[in-house]
């Protein structure tokens, strides 16, 4: 029971700054595309409901590809400064 724990808990569940805007980017061609198509084949068939049907496939593959935090999305790690010590803090503090 502990592994799993520990194997759920090593999950990445980040992304990084340029990886959430190729993510946005990437959400928005695909329901774009999904809604043109949906648009266009429902005109020619003349049925409403198949577009939108079109569109919502598109919406849950564009979630699918886009939310969760696929490697692609992790390639830019920022750089963190370390933390300071406690005892070089209070004596910037006392300057």
């Amino acid at each position: 029971m502990a592994s799993l724990i520990q194997s759920i808990k090593s999950i990445p569940t980040h992304m990084d700054y340029e990886g959430q805007a190729r993510a946005e980017k990437l959400s928005r061609i695909i329901v774009t595309l999904f809604g043109f198509v949906g648009l266009i084949w429902g005109y020619a068939i003349q049925e409403f409901s198949q577009a939108l049907y079109i569109l919502g496939a598109g919406c849950v593959m564009a979630a699918i590809i886009t939310v969760p935090p696929w490697p692609m999305y992790r390639r830019n790690p920022l750089d963190w400064q370390k933390p300071q010590t406690e005892a070089l803090s209070k004596s910037k503090k006392k300057k």
